[in-house]
């Protein structure tokens, strides 16, 4: 199989275009894979699938004067094909990075599960899709509110960054857009979004210790338990005051294609702000009433889970 990496227009905050299909790909569970040439849905990444797919419908013209007909994205996943071997693989079977200039790079969007090759709910048949254009539409809604999610999930790591700041006894090495220690990027173990907020989970273990990071009560400074509340007010004034200023926010986009290098801009009243991105994200944050965090220190102390909430208005 031979197909050009997916162009896509999401980092825009696209949420409608149209294309041509160029692949349909059973998926091995009934589910099927469409791959078209242009694409406003943005996939789940497979090495770092931090923000959902999206997802919408794919509505394909009638033929001789018939109706449309509109068929539901259930899911969107990234795809790829092995220079090698010409096999498409998908997911967590790709074993590369996205990115790799060797393979190609596809958007497929998931069709749910059909009958014999035929959807119940409609006359077309998945292989019929080859070469014809289709009208492709995300649930813009819940791209908003991944979006949001998104937007927050950024300005929390600067907030937090800035006021951790104080607990690092040495230079980790990293800095983020403003000259503080990258805590978010040096601790980070997972971050999750969903359409009412980021979940971002920072190990706090030796590697951390080792980089500089302090927990424990030191001279003036608190152990890190009993400045929480402190932490977490910090956070939240910076992000309201943020949110207030109704900061610009844009993707800078190199390139079309699903594998460009894309980067989270926000012009904070300190200043520029920028952080790698793949994902989607709010075009002001004045499309916010307010962001507030919540800092959650497990029991034994080696893991600091925040949630942020975005509130749209």
């Amino acid at each position: 199989m031979t197909l050009p990496t997916t162009r896509v227009s999401f980092p825009g905050g696209a949420v409608t275009g149209e294309s041509t299909v160029l692949a349909v790909h059973p998926l091995g569970d009934g589910r099927w894979g469409v791959v078209t040439a242009d694409t406003p849905f943005h996939p789940l990444d497979h090495t770092w699938p931090d923000q959902p797919a999206d997802t919408g419908t794919l509505t394909v013209p009638g033929a001789a004067g018939a109706e449309a007909v509109e068929l539901a994205v259930v899911d969107c996943l990234t795809g790829a094909v092995d220079p090698a071997s010409g096999e498409l693989l998908v997911g967590a079977d790709i074993p590369v990075r996205r990115g790799d200039e060797a393979w190609s790079w596809l958007v497929l969007h998931v069709l749910p599960e059909l009958a014999q090759g035929v959807s119940p709910e409609s006359p077309v048949a998945p292989e019929s899709l080859v070469a014809r254009p289709v009208t492709l539409s995300v649930d813009a809604e819940r791209r908003t509110a991944l979006s949001a999610a998104h937007t927050g999930c950024h300005l929390l790591a600067l907030a937090l960054n800035a006021a951790l700041a104080a607990r690092w006894r040495k230079d980790p090495g990293r800095a983020d857009a403003f000259g503080n220690p990258d805590f978010d990027s040096l601790a980070m173990a997972s971050s999750v979004m969903d359409t009412e907020a980021s979940t971002d989970v920072y190990r706090l273990g030796k590697s951390l210790r080792k980089k500089g990071f302090t927990a424990e009560a030191v001279d003036e400074l608190p152990a890190l338990a009993d400045a929480l509340p402190a932490i977490t007010a910090d956070v939240n004034q910076r992000l309201a005051a943020w949110v207030a200023a109704d900061a610009p926010v844009r993707i800078e986009v190199p390139g079309p294609e699903l594998t460009a290098r894309r980067r989270w801009h926000c012009e904070l009243p300190a200043g520029s702000a920028t952080i790698a991105c793949g994902g989607t994200h709010l075009h002001r944050l004045g499309q916010l009433s307010s962001l507030e965090t919540e800092l959650i220190l497990s029991a034994d102390g080696t893991e600091l889970t925040a949630v942020t909430r975005p509130k749209r208005i």
